[in-house]
């Protein structure tokens, strides 16, 4: 339980304290027979929802159960109310009824009062919690001033509009208003105010020192952070003690903006940064909205985020905008200022003077299931028979009767439909797939007489209620995505073997209300807010519907809000609806980013520096904590951020040597040499880090009792599999969304899903492709395996076997396994270090080059005893773009290792380098295995100019920058130049 609050709020699972219930019987294929239609019944093709509430309905201080829109004024977009945003508790008032709980916008926090709106800019955490156990930071609400209309006294706050990531609060006690529009990302907060002068006025406890004070500008000091007031051309500010208040000369707005200053900020510094906001002051920004697409050809998902202004003086449109990490270090274009700022989610860079900015993301991919490359034959393979066999009877074994723990039932169901087809079990993948079927038609069923295992749309919160609920998902709004995303992930594994039932005049209607309610993709549908429980801005869900809390909003199971996303793209792809797949895809890749960062922390940037963990269970809008609702066992603590275990989480391998971190840093935390609690997940887990070592835990020690959604069958499946094809190689792309890449000791392994009726042809990044016959998955390179189907044969009973022109997986033909085919030229912009000290354009065997020890000098910056490489003869045009890379570099066991890298570009190839490029080192680990340096270290220097390649030539230096010994650098298909050349 989170020291925050203690109630009983769901954001993750009691599980400890639950009670195990006897399972039902599987339904028979009766339930396909629907029972006739009321007029508290509407029909979606064959299945249907209730609009008679079976059970409690969302509530708050005031009757929201009848009006959602009671703190809303008729100003406010029409449509399905927004829940799950950071903003939630004034539109949703669960205990301050007035006027809710602190806002946390990033960089600043607000909060709502009769005078007016509160500021905090929090950059002091408070670090609570040892190095053991439970322990949370958090930057809390500690109030600067409050921005108001002189002689307002509201007696609640109310909501006058909203946008993907900006809210606008309003207050009125009759006489006076301040209407304020704050948001995500801003530094600037935008008021119109009438009825009496602006008003800022300091906290009782506050230091004020007001250093600039130009007309209708006023630069103040307070607790150390810096702020400027602009009134409209021709005000002034009067300043009495600690309030200052300006008439706005007879006009009606004003801006309040925080600088990206430290109180060691030079003073002419800091008038340059009022200087340069004063530019946008009364550009007021008015709404915001993101764009994506997905580019399958070199799989990215380019974000853009719009910020619409409205000129309260001038023509200006430009504004500032201040970009999270998972934004910024992704960036495609644009100069972030040098300063930058303090918040919860890690150092905030700063873009000035534009409408948008633009993100762009590698999706690496997501699979059905892991393919079954290892051993089909001997005792592994008849023990993983016996682990499938003993779950015919109950494939779907669940905890409890409730839409979480269905849900985690249908997913478990699904998970062993998949490798059942794999290995040829067909009974096994019979009965989960008529498991499936037979649950999720049930819930998808809704009757006169029925109260449970139905939904229930309500029109006037704008969402589907499943019933029974659980853990506030009626109540409170509570968890939809974790609890729908396994009824969509189940209804993709049953829609590629029985596409009939999938279609919208079956049930596949019921599954786009599902998706819809927790995450709409279609902004044209008012049933349900866009995007409900994803954070646009934040790029990352919120569990909470109310999000009433001291600390925000909260989420704790962030691999279940991958869950949910996965499913959509696997039920897009297996339906053809791209407009699905398409959204999954886009959440995914960003909540993957936000996830390495708000969650793990991989690139040590994000937690205070006194924070002792490498994972937090909890994220909150505020900070973090290392713990969780239900648990203070370091392995659900941890834990609750891996699970399930999907073929759509292979994003948690992205980095092996962090797997191999967290996973030694739960056992030291629980003082335990194997996990005790969630055994399966964890070596699962570890899989993605070090499938050996999984393997030989695994099989020391099987006795354990599953997680409630695991099962034998799959953690074995996974465990061995991995064992097989090694780590998540995310250096090479598919342009296929069903498709990753492995590798083992320098191999690797292409696998490829293919659920439709036509072969496919899969190209990956590295100049390989694999022919995937329909429906079938195919792994081809250090392993071959084409056995596997991800769609097709004969559909199990009770479902009549379809056509083939209904169907997009026909029952497969065995074919012979595809061969990787290079494709790699001599004048190739993508180059592979090898160990003979050359640059080529295709991979070659993997090896290792030594790169001799600095020798206990500083040389960062100068090539000392470097490895040199080339590549001559290139004829390229030069993009406009910029070098990425990857180098696999190993330290060893040695400690205070760096390695740099240096790249030349020669254009003729006369010897003369008319450009050089030198990276920040790259401080190694003293950890065995490859590390990743990559162009994320930054530019160190740069000199000339980028030119055309004409017979040219490409020269990289590879040295220690600092250390007493020597460093290994990956060679063959380990490291890779990629060079913003055409």
């Amino acid at each position: 339980m989170s020291r925050d609050s203690d109630q009983p709020h769901r954001t993750a699972l009691n599980r400890r304290a639950a009670v195990f219930l006897a399972v039902a019987a599987l339904l028979g294929a009766a339930l396909a027979v629907l029972t006739p239609r009321t007029a508290d019944a509407d029909t979606v093709g064959q299945g249907s929802y209730t609009t008679k509430a079976p059970g409690p309905l969302p509530s708050g201080c005031a009757d929201l159960s009848t009006n959602p829109r009671h703190w809303v004024t008729a100003n406010a977009p029409s449509g399905a109310v927004p829940t799950n945003d950071w903003w939630s508790s004034i539109l949703w008032k669960r205990t301050n009824c007035a006027y809710g709980e602190p806002l946390f916008a990033q960089p600043l926090g607000f909060r709502a009062q009769s005078g007016g709106l509160g500021f905090s800019y929090s950059t002091k955490p408070a670090i609570s919690g040892g190095a053991k156990g439970v322990g949370e930071y958090h930057f809390n609400y500690q109030e600067d001033f409050v921005a108001g209309v002189s002689g307002l006294a509201a007696p609640e706050v109310k909501v006058d509009d909203w946008s993907d990531w900006t809210v606008s609060p309003y207050l009125s006690d009759g006489a006076h208003t301040l209407r304020a529009t704050i948001g995500s990302g801003l530094p600037f907060a935008y008021f119109r105010a009438t009825g009496g002068d602006a008003r800022i006025k300091a906290a009782s406890d506050a230091t004020v020192d007001v250093w600039s004070r130009s007309g209708s500008t006023i630069g103040y000091t307070i607790n150390g952070h810096d702020y400027v007031a602009f009134a409209p051309t021709g005000a002034t500010w009067t300043v009495d003690g600690s309030t200052f208040t300006s008439s706005l000369a007879g006009k009606d707005y004003f801006s309040v903006a925080v600088l990206p200053t430290t109180p060691s900020t030079p003073a002419a510094d800091r008038a340059a940064l009022a200087d340069e906001y004063a530019k946008y002051a009364h550009n007021h920004v008015t709404g915001t909205a993101v764009s994506y697409r997905y580019d399958e050809a070199d799989s990215t998902v380019t974000t853009t985020y719009r910020l619409t202004t409205t000129a309260r003086e001038g023509t200006g449109t430009g504004t500032v905008a201040a970009l999270l990490p998972h934004q910024w270090r992704h960036l495609a274009g644009g100069t972030p200022l040098p300063q930058k700022y303090v918040s919860s989610r890690g150092p905030l860079k700063v873009l000035t003077g534009i409408t948008s900015f633009t993100t762009s993301m590698v999706f690496h991919g997501v699979l059905p299931e892991v393919p079954a490359v290892a051993d089909g034959s001997g005792a592994d393979a008849a023990t993983l028979q016996n682990y499938l066999n003993a779950e015919k009877a109950d494939p779907t074994r669940q905890q409890s009767d409730d839409t979480y723990w269905t849900g985690k039932g249908l997913g478990r169901a699904a998970r062993l439909a998949e490798i059942a087809d794999q290995t040829g079990n067909k009974e096994v993948r019979d009965a989960a797939l008529s498991a499936i079927r037979s649950k999720l038609t049930d819930w998808f069923t809704a009757s006169q007489d029925k109260t449970g295992h139905l939904f229930y749309y309500d029109d006037k919160w704008g969402t589907l209620i499943g019933y029974p609920a659980s853990y506030g998902s009626d109540q409170e709004l509570n968890d939809h995505h974790f609890h729908y995303g396994y009824f969509v992930a189940a209804a993709a594994t049953l829609a590629k073997f029985d596409p009939t039932w999938a279609d919208a005049s079956h049930y596949g209607g019921m599954v786009d209300l599902l998706i819809r309610d927790a995450n709409n993709y279609d902004r044209t549908d008012k049933r349900f807010p866009y995007l409900r429980d994803f954070d646009i801005y934040s790029g990352h869900d919120w569990a909470s519907g109310h999000g009433s809390f001291a600390a925000g909003n909260n989420q704790e199971s962030s691999s279940e809000g991958m869950n949910f996303d996965n499913a959509l793209i696997q039920w897009g792809i297996a339906t053809g609806n791209k407009a699905v797949r398409d959204a999954g895809i886009y959440m995914y890749t960003t909540q993957a980013a936000a996830i390495q960062d708000y969650w793990f922390d991989t690139e040590d940037q994000i937690y205070p520096s006194d924070f002792p963990h490498k994972e937090v269970g909890m994220v909150w809008s505020n900070g973090g904590a290392y713990s969780t609702w239900f648990s203070s066992a370091p392995e659900q603590i941890q834990g609750i951020n891996l699970l399930p275990v999907t073929g759509g989480h292979l994003y948690l391998g992205s980095d092996p040597a962090y797997v191999k971190a967290n996973y030694k840093e739960m056992l030291d935390q629980s003082g335990k040499t194997q996990p005790s609690i969630w055994t399966d997940i964890w070596y699962e887990y570890l899989a993605l880090g070090d499938g050996d070592a999984a393997l030989a835990a695994f099989r020391a020690n099987n006795s354990f009792t599953s997680e409630e959604g695991e099962s034998k069958a799959h953690t074995f499946h996974w465990i061995r599999n991995l064992a097989a094809l090694g780590t998540v190689d995310t250096r090479v792309t598919a342009d296929n969304p069903l498709a990753s890449v492995f590798v083992k000791d320098g191999a690797r392994t292409y696998v490829a899903s293919n659920v439709l009726s036509e072969d496919a042809t899969v190209h990956f990044s590295d100049g390989t492709t694999v022919q995937v016959p329909a429906g079938r998955t195919v792994a081809s390179g250090a392993l071959d395996w084409s056995g596997g189907s991800a769609a097709g044969g004969t559909p199990p009973s009770p479902t009549p076997t379809t056509s083939p022109t209904d169907s997009p997986s026909p029952t497969p033909t065995e074919t012979s396994s595809p061969t990787p085919t290079p494709t790699g030229t001599a004048s190739s912009p993508t180059l592979y270090p090898q160990s003979d000290g050359t640059l080529a354009s295709t991979s070659g065997s993997a090896g290792s080059a030594t790169v001799a020890s600095a020798d206990g000098v500083n040389h960062d910056g100068t090539p000392y005893k470097p490895y040199t490489l080339k590549a001559d003869g290139l004829n390229l045009k030069y993009d406009g773009g910029a070098l990425t890379f990857d180098l696999a570099v190993d330290a060893k066991q040695v400690v205070g290792n760096a390695v740099q890298l240096q790249v030349s570009y020669d254009c003729t190839g006369d010897g003369d380098f008319e450009r050089v490029e030198t990276y920040r080192y790259f401080a190694t680990d003293p950890l065995n295995g490859w590390e990743h340096y990559t162009e994320k270290a930054g530019l160190a220097s740069a000199s000339g100019t980028a030119c055309d390649l004409k017979g040219g030539t490409v020269q990289a230096k590879v040295w220690s920058a600092l250390g007493n010994s020597d460093n290994l650098l990956g060679t063959g298909g380990l490291s890779v130049l990629r060079l913003p050349y055409t």
